[in-house]
């Protein structure tokens, strides 16, 4: 059973009944509805769609809402683009209205954008395909040279190289998307360019005071976010997960210095208990063509090596032409990194105290598991899914079954690495109706051990204190 989880973005290419269906055989474990575009009612309708299709299918999958966040943009210029050639001499003015921009003068759409540069800086647009240098700040302009050729549209994001470029985390447009957000059936919603644990604070406050209660995935995408170890501590801390979003990250910290970051971040969200999702053009050239390039394979199975707990796809599967053959493709080439040593056995919180009974129990059945001879599977009896998430936070090659009556527990842990949810109607399952349903989908035999955590007090939350060793009869 492949452990690495897909996370697949909804768009045009993909918004049928078929196709979706399609991407959910094909592997797809929690779906992303990005809220930079469409309206509340397509993403709801979305969600419904999505549910049905899955308790059609008899399985489970999460749905992911991602803010759009307070991007910094290009103003909608006089025409559909721009040729800027290298050389050129151009200003950036927030005072310039949508409508207004041509190759001399762009509108921006961050009016502290003068206050925030400095003759010298570099800013990045459309994800660094365009350098500028900043030449002079006058009033609310700032006069650049493009270091680079090509065409430019209009709306395209900006960055400052090294970072500073910074907005309130919320914007009015998120607001509006968090009040819609309450009334549809959402396991996660993330957060785009939080700076600090104080964001994740407020947008959590937010939430909860519209209603809603998905789980928050901070996406680390700003120069700010990483600059001290205590500091991106604070934010994975204060989130439920966290998504390295590879995009707007690296343009801000520079590509080269990407490469660690990503394992970094990965390792220290293992670390804090919080999954984590590797994102931006994972398999980017498959939205025109029908198989990846080789550099991409390597990708993902280095993210699968590193210990992510999800891939994520993005226009891959919301514009391309080929959405189900791609989640096919990050399937197979997930499984393929599986089967390598390092990515089926770890030790490396043996040295550690635990904090809790829980993670005590978690952390020793996974180890008992890895070393018994015989061990085919690792079940838990969970109500809120904290017992399977520890456990996925040690590598093995068993799976781990959370079983639960809880359909939202159900739904979320379909992101932690190496967890597969069963529903349980009932709140007294007992070990035998675990074994049984297991060999009823030919995942033990007759012979086969089952390591079981559950809590003596059936029902209660945050209570899992037993573990025992089962033999398949």
């Amino acid at each position: 059973m492949r452990r690495t989880k897909i996370v697949a973005t909804v768009g045009p290419a993909s918004d049928s009944a078929d196709i979706l269906r399609a991407m959910i055989r094909a592997g797809v474990n929690v779906f992303r509805l990005n809220f930079s575009h469409g309206s509340a009612e397509e993403h709801k309708a979305r969600c419904e769609m999505l549910r049905t299709l899955a308790h059609e299918q008899g399985c489970y999958v999460a749905i992911l809402g991602d803010l759009q966040g307070p991007k910094i943009r290009l103003r909608k210029l006089a025409g559909d683009a721009v040729e800027i050639a290298e050389g050129d001499e151009l200003w950036l003015d927030t005072q310039l209205a949508d409508g207004e921009g041509d190759k001399q003068h762009l509108g921006v759409d961050y009016e502290p954008l003068a206050r925030s540069v400095a003759p010298g800086d570099t800013l990045l647009i459309d994800d660094g395909r365009f350098q500028l240098s900043v030449l002079e700040v006058k009033g609310a302009a700032v006069l650049c040279r493009s270091e680079s050729s090509g065409t430019l549209r209009s709306r395209k994001g900006i960055n400052r190289l090294g970072g500073g470029l910074s907005a309130p985390a919320l914007t009015e447009k998120d607001l509006q998307d968090i009040e819609h957000a309450a009334g549809m059936d959402l396991d996660f919603i993330a957060i785009s360019f939080p700076s600090s644990a104080a964001d994740i604070a407020d947008a959590r406050d937010k939430l909860q005071k519209a209603g809603c209660f998905a789980q928050i995935i901070g996406k680390i995408e700003r120069a700010e976010a990483v600059a001290e170890e205590e500091h991106l501590d604070e934010l994975i801390r204060a989130c439920d997960g966290v998504m390295v979003a590879r995009g707007d990250l690296g343009v801000e910290i520079g590509d080269a210095s990407l490469i660690g970051l990503q394992k970094h971040i990965i390792k220290r969200a293992s670390r804090l208990n919080r999954p984590v999702i590797t994102a931006t053009q994972m398999m980017e050239s498959m939205i025109s063509n029908p198989i990846p390039t080789r550099a991409e394979v390597f990708d993902v199975a280095n993210a699968v090596l590193d210990g992510t707990d999800a891939v994520m796809l993005s226009a891959e599967t919301a514009a391309g032409k080929y959405p189900v053959e791609t989640v096919k493709a990050m399937a197979r080439n997930c499984e393929g990194a599986e089967r390598y040593p390092s990515a089926r056995k770890s030790s490396y919180r043996l040295e550690r105290s635990f904090d809790s009974v829980e993670e005590t129990l978690a952390m020793s059945a996974v180890y008992a598991a890895n070393h018994q001879q015989g061990v085919k599977a690792i079940v838990s009896l969970t109500e809120t899914g904290r017992t399977v998430l520890l456990m996925s936070r040690l590598t093995s090659g068993i799976p781990i079954f959370a079983f639960s009556r809880n359909e939202s527990t159900c739904n979320r842990v379909s992101l932690y690495r190496g967890v597969f949810a069963v529903a349980s109607p009932e709140a007294g399952v007992t070990t035998e109706d675990c074994v049984e349903e297991l060999k009823a989908r030919g995942h033990v035999a007759a012979g086969d051990l089952i390591l079981m955590t559950m809590g003596d007090q059936i029902g209660v939350d945050n209570h899992t204190n037993t573990l025992k060793i089962v033999r398949v009869l």
